[in-house]
């Protein structure tokens, strides 16, 4: 047997122990931390919204070194280790000065432990005893071993106790301080640099006279070892240590239960400004107090320029229970009521149906068994797009949908990110106008975009690295055009290259949903958009709450809050510039073309905006002939008067007569027995049998009926109709309340003073219309 050579034994025993090290390592890994369920949810500038603790309740604020102030490091090291980045982890001298300094005063005074000891006892705590220490020692090795300095001293900066639930030196200076670890002055740079060797005892929320002796000693130190200027310090000293009680995150709970998915980041990123949340959810705190019992809100506010969510309140208060503060209605399924009714005025623009000043009808109408009424009180007649959309009226908007269509106007919306939710094999139908269709407050809002950029539809940004995501909705001069009238600036004769006033104006529509469940106000301001909604989250009705009344004062609140800040930041309203679409026609009605002021056909005339130089005639409903219908071919005599094609001398003419429905509505001598001329007794035109006019019996225009006196009972009206053919159909102030049959009347009851409008449809379509007073 050979023997073994003495340089191979020597190489044995060397690497023996480095063989035993390595399986150690391997047996016995370091404890490294993980991630855990700790997350923190930050504004755009890295301000705290919202905490969620780990499994032990504690939250923290992951930094690098580079996120932390250069005072903060400096103090640290100086007081804790100034020889961390030359040590190997354990510092012999230290740790013999420590030695001595307790041995001979008897008590401990110096623990000796460098950073990387004290990295090493919070990944993992040992018992304080012989044993313990060597595996403080082991721990600490393996630290050196797998990471580098600077890895090191951020798991302290992340890891450090500073009191109760706190761990790190972010969220330590967030919670006691208010800022970011990167703005600590000298003196708060000190005072966290000593938290963590006593974090209890020395909390300076509760202790503060103990947290500042502990800061005075390492700002002595700082002096003493000339790491900071003694100026510096002794006006670092002046500073006292009062701090208001430590401050969790709070905001935006909604928003952060939202991203807080099992595959966030410890730090999760949003887009708001928590100035602003801030400020907002305070207001709406405020606005509880208004609001109904258990009625909920919620406000979206939106930076169009690039969509960018600046404020997300889902409820005024997550914890208030009554209200169902825990439901996040940006997100919640609900009826839009109005809200889209300026999407069909610009896609209608965009069809070429309309242009501003388009006639459009606002009477009763009948669609199958489909009567849709008005929000306020009666029906207007003759009314312009422009007025139509502005005043919100519900006839007109039901009229263009109908010729638009119900199917393509949903698939327009569902193309550009607005989709609307309709019950289990349910079609598009001309209800969808009035809210007959679900959607979200932030789809709305999505949507609204379309009328700040040019319009493009844009999905909001809840975090900076969500790309932009943005389709095709409008054309910029549709766009341009509803924006204009929702903002009150729709009048055409004024320079048609005029940019928007110079003002912070406010382009904005209200909503209510059927039954006052829904009350709805959004906003295309200078620079922002604004989504409002109140109601109850149980969908239960409130009555009285409607969008004007209720949401639109919130919007307009929010919308003065935000041009208030941009005022005093010194930010300018952007312009929105007219796109070279845009013109203008002298229009006349009934027609709805462009005529000279003199033409005899001119009965009204208008200034329009329109697209491409295109003027739409006179949009009719289904069953009325479109445009040049209401030109109406007559055959007249020497002296004017209507006589038949044959009769000797005769000649043509054209007459534009208003579309019938309106009658009721019309100055007299705006209708059709009083524009068309007589006819001749000696060779009479030809016309076909007309029925009999449809007019109410029971109660005559300008009436002033009162109750009987002394009592408290209702008037009861009895009413019947003359003339029109089959079923008839009665609308008090714009609401259906009766259907009755040729010959049969209705009684009704009219319970309050005040104006009345009532009106009445037959199956021909034709109307009658009287307005009375009921005075007590």
């Amino acid at each position: 047997m050979k023997p073994v050579l003495p340089g191979r034994r020597v190489l044995t025993l060397l690497l023996l122990p480095l063989l035993l090290v390595w399986l150690a390592d391997r047996l016995f890994p370091l404890p490294l931390p993980e991630d855990g369920l700790a997350r923190v949810v930050l504004a755009e500038d890295g301000t705290p919204l919202w905490r969620f603790a780990d499994a032990e309740g504690v939250w923290r604020y992951p930094v690098k070194v580079q996120d932390v102030s250069p005072f903060y490091l400096e103090a640290l090291l100086t007081y804790e280790d100034r020889w961390f980045y030359q040590h190997p982890g354990v510092n012999p001298l230290a740790l013999a000065r420590a030695a001595w300094q307790n041995l001979s005063s008897g008590r401990v005074l110096s623990g000796g432990s460098t950073l990387s000891m004290q990295v090493a006892r919070l990944l993992d705590p040992h018992a304080r005893s012989l044993p313990g220490k060597l595996k403080q020692l082991w721990r600490t090795l393996q630290l050196e071993w797998h990471l580098s300095k600077d890895e090191i001293l951020t798991l302290y900066l992340n890891r450090a106790p500073f009191g109760g639930t706190l761990q790190g030196v972010a969220a330590a200076s967030w919670a006691y301080l208010g800022k970011s670890p990167m703005q600590l002055t000298r003196a708060e740079a000190a005072l966290l640099a000593v938290l963590p060797q006593a974090p209890s005892r020395l909390r300076p929320d509760r202790h503060a006279q103990r947290a500042q002796v502990a800061r005075d000693k390492v700002l002595q130190r700082l002096a003493q070892f000339q790491v900071w200027p003694q100026r510096a310090v002794d006006e670092a000293l002046q500073e006292p240590v009062l701090l208001a009680p430590r401050q969790e995150p709070s905001l935006a709970p909604l928003l952060a239960r939202r991203l807080n998915r099992p595959d966030s980041p410890p730090l999760i990123r949003t887009t708001l400004d928590a100035a602003l949340q801030r400020r907002l959810e305070g207001l709406l705190l405020g606005w509880r107090v208004r609001l109904p019992e258990h009625t909920s809100a919620a406000i979206l506010v939106v930076e169009h320029e690039n969509m960018a969510v600046r404020a997300y309140l889902g409820s005024p208060d997550i914890g208030d229970a009554r209200r169902f503060g825990h439901v996040d209605m940006v997100r919640a399924l609900r009826s839009p009521g109005s809200t889209l009714k300026p999407f069909l005025y610009g896609l209608a623009l965009d069809a070429g149906l309309i242009h501003s000043e388009s006639l459009l009808q606002d009477v009763p109408r009948r669609y199958g068994d489909y009567r849709p009424g008005n929000f306020a009180a009666g029906f207007t007649g003759p009314v312009s797009a422009s007025e139509a959309l502005a005043t919100s009226l519900n006839l007109p908007a039901v009229q263009l949908l109908e010729a638009y269509g119900p199917k393509r106007f949903a698939g327009e919306l569902r193309g550009a990110g607005v989709p609307l939710a309709l019950p289990s094999g349910a079609e598009p139908n001309l209800a969808l106008i009035l809210g007959g269709a679900g959607s979200r407050l932030e789809e709305l809002v999505a949507g609204y975009a379309a009328f700040a950029r040019a319009g493009m539809a844009a999905r909001p940004r809840l975090q900076p690295d969500e790309a932009l995501r943005e389709r095709r909705l409008l054309s910029p001069g549709a766009a341009w055009i509803v924006r204009r009238i929702l903002a009150g600036q729709a009048r055409a004769d004024r320079d048609p290259r005029a940019e928007l006033v110079q003002r912070p104006v406010l382009a904005w529509k209200t909503g209510t949903s059927y039954g006052f469940r829904d009350a709805w106000a959004i906003g295309v301001g200078p620079r922002h958009l604004i989504g409002v909604w109140i109601g109850r989250p149980d969908g239960t009705p409130v009555p009285g709450q409607f969008g004007l009344a209720s949401a639109a004062p919130l919007l307009l609140q929010v919308h003065d809050l935000l041009v208030n800040r941009d005022q005093q930041r010194g930010l300018q309203a952007p312009v929105q510039p007219v796109p070279d679409s845009i013109g203008v026609a002298a229009i006349c009605w009934p027609l709805g073309q462009e005529l000279a002021r003199d033409d005899p056909n001119c009965r009204r005339q208008r200034f329009a905006w329109t697209l491409a130089g295109t003027v739409p005639p006179t949009l009719q409903a289904q069953d009325q002939p479109l445009g040049l219908g209401l030109l109406q071919p007559l055959w007249l005599d020497q002296a004017g008067l209507r006589v038949s094609a044959g009769c000797a001398g005769a000649h043509e003419a054209q007459m534009a007569l208003w579309p019938a429905p309106l009658e009721p509505w019309l100055p007299r001598r705006e209708r059709r027995a009083a524009r068309l001329p007589q006819a001749s007794t000696t060779c009479p035109p030809s016309l076909p049998p007309a029925a009999a006019p449809l007019s109410i019996v029971g109660v005559r225009e300008g009436d002033r009926l009162r109750r009987p006196s002394g009592s408290s009972e209702s008037l009861r009206l009895q009413l019947s109709a003359l003339g029109g053919s089959g079923p008839r159909w009665w609308f008090l102030n714009g609401e259906p309340v009766a259907e009755s049959q040729p010959g049969e009347g209705i009684e009704q009851r009219l319970e309050t003073a005040g104006l009345y409008q009532l009106s009445l449809l037959d199956q021909s379509g034709s109307t009658a219309r009287v307005e009375f007073r009921v005075e007590d």
